[in-house]
């Protein structure tokens, strides 16, 4: 995971982001060239994808391209560098995700249409969910999403005030859902089912709300997402009815 630091340089931080946003790749010196950043870093992904942020290390991402760490060295900083990067190549699968849905007519489809590709996206990459964890995405992908997400808000006349803190819970809220994602399993049918018979065989006296309800408990978490999904846009329609 992205290590936490009071350094306003280190990696994944604004400023750090910023020294980067325009930089380009122009290998330099003699010898063999650095390696492409974009190989490095789809390496690291599916690395991730396979032992997690956690477990991830230079050794086996070295391993994995059949380079040496010395070698990656001589193009990232370390491991949180190169995560810092990952969590924005997984940004940038959203976009491409929500580019095949075609433009939305609206501004809540649009923000249903963001927050359902990165909750897909999110599914595709579970162990990946962390890296956005205690830090505001700040990489190009980020910033492009927030763009396009802002720019939808404001041209339906939402306030900056109101688009921006849309923006902010409709994104932590998809992030929520997603650190549940890791859980999901070929068992969770069975244990849902255990649950479900247990409300069902509660006392009806003691607990009259949770047996009538039971067999709608427990919903599937895709189901729990797009319902609370609509919620908040349904919240976001009134205030900007009320403006």
């Amino acid at each position: 995971m992205i290590a936490e630091s009071a350094d306003v340089d280190h990696p994944g931080s604004p400023r750090w982001w910023r020294a980067r946003l325009d930089a380009q790749e122009h290998p330099t010196g003699r010898g063999r060239p650095p390696m492409p950043l974009a190989r490095i870093v789809d390496a690291a992904l599916a690395l991730v994808d396979e032992v997690g942020a956690r477990e991830f290390s230079m050794r086996a991402l070295a391993d994995r391209l059949g380079s040496s760490t010395a070698t990656l060295y001589r193009r990232v900083s370390g491991k949180d560098e190169i995560l810092t990067y990952v969590a924005d190549r997984v940004l940038g699968e959203v976009a491409t995700l929500a580019g095949t849905r075609g433009a939305a007519p609206t501004w809540d489809a649009a923000i249903i249409a963001g927050a359902e590709s990165l909750f897909e996206v999110l599914r595709a990459h579970p162990k990946a969910v962390v890296l956005f964890l205690g830090h505001v995405p700040a990489g190009p992908n980020a910033l492009l999403a927030r763009e396009h997400a802002l720019q939808a808000l404001l041209t339906a006349g939402l306030s900056p005030r109101v688009a921006a803190q849309t923006y902010t819970a409709v994104a932590r809220y998809v992030i929520g859902f997603g650190l549940q994602l890791g859980e999901e399993a070929p068992t969770s049918q069975a244990s849902d089912d255990d649950l479900s018979a247990l409300y069902r065989s509660l006392d009806p006296q003691h607990f009259p709300a949770t047996v009538s309800a039971a067999d709608s408990l427990p919903r599937p978490l895709a189901d729990e997402f797009h319902f609370g999904l609509n919620l908040i846009l349904r919240g976001v329609r009134q205030i900007q009815g009320e403006a």
